[in-house]
């Protein structure tokens, strides 16, 4: 038998478990943290977190600044967090949580509210907020006083030194490596990072006045076959990381406000070119004549000289010669 309308319907759409807070926040700054639900199914995105602004003239849209770490607003199942930035007088924020049908209880994530900056401390950062849009270089961060910073690969991004922490940054080289080869995440906490974000997308917050505490990259496809991709970085307790390789975090031991980054590309296989070397020429003919040497002196050899033979016409003087014998 065919499925009648209302079974088909009821197919069709399936009722989640929803529940939701209406929070009032003061001016400041504020960090709502979605801790990792036990009931998390990555496949669903259940249970899944959306802050947003209410209905109603209370929710004040001119005022209020909600700024997620993905880019469809969700706060996912397994650790995530949003800013939240309120100016003038108080304001609500709407908190709502999607839960499965057949989600246990108890499996709603904890939801949690720091208070990064109170108004005071934001007006001062607001008025450095302001920076200059991003230029088409190979990076940008957005960093404590300066705004929108650009960079080169192999360049550092940000000044060592200098105390000023990076709000967050984006990576989309310009030549040798396709942009979709390269991703990245930003140290938000220890054992707490951001979700990858593709390469040319914002990591992080903008005038927010939340520095991050380190990052992670990494290369994928035909980069990562011919690249090789180390980082290292400087913070502003004095303290500096690395280099890495791909995939490490890049963190303080202290955890520390990250404040400059060092990134390189290096083909695969690359070897410094030693210089032939230089053969020696032959020695030039000189057109002039040598001098004549002089021949070494000769030492004179004594000879010996050899006895005279005597002559048979003359008398041996040594020879004694005997006279006619006397008679008697």
């Amino acid at each position: 038998m065919p499925d009648s309308a209302a079974e088909r319907q009821q197919k069709l759409v399936n009722e989640l478990r929803v529940s939701a807070n209406l929070m009032t926040l003061d001016a400041g700054l504020f960090c709502i943290v979605c801790t990792p639900s036990r009931a998390g199914n990555a496949q669903t995105g259940l249970p899944g977190v959306r802050i947003s602004l209410p209905p109603g003239a209370a929710s004040r849209p001119e005022a209020v600044t909600i700024s997620t770490f993905r880019n469809d607003g969700w706060l996912g199942p397994f650790g995530d967090a949003a800013l939240v930035r309120v100016a003038g007088s108080p304001a609500h924020v709407l908190v709502t949580v999607y839960q499965a049908p057949d989600a246990p209880d108890g499996g709603a994530p904890n939801i949690q509210v720091l208070r990064l900056a109170d108004a005071a401390s934001l007006a001062a950062a607001s008025a450095f907020a302001e920076g200059a849009a991003p230029r088409v270089m190979d990076m940008v961060a957005h960093i404590q006083g300066l705004g929108d910073v650009g960079g080169m690969l192999g360049d550092h991004l940000g000044e060592a030194g200098s105390g000023r922490w990076i709000e967050g940054f984006a990576i989309a080289p310009t030549a040798g490596v396709d942009v979709a080869d390269i991703e990245y995440q930003g140290v938000l906490g220890r054992d707490w990072l951001s979700p990858w974000v593709d390469g040319g997308q914002f990591c992080g917050s903008r005038g927010m006045a939340l520095p991050l505490l380190g990052f992670r990259l990494r290369l994928r496809g035909a980069a990562a076959q011919a690249f090789e991709c180390r980082y290292s970085a400087t913070f502003v307790d004095g303290s500096t990381a690395g280099p890495v390789t791909a995939g490490e975090a890049c963190q303080s031991e202290g955890l520390a406000a990250l404040e400059s980054v060092l990134i390189t590309l290096a083909p695969r296989g690359s070897a410094t070119v030693t210089p032939p070397a230089v053969k020696a020429s032959p020695p030039k003919a000189s057109s002039q004549k040598a001098p004549p040497q002089k021949a070494p002196p000769q030492k004179a050899v004594r000879q010996k000289a050899e006895p005279k033979k005597p002559d048979p016409k003359q008398p041996n003087p040594k020879k004694r010669t005997r006279g006619p014998a006397k008679s008697k």
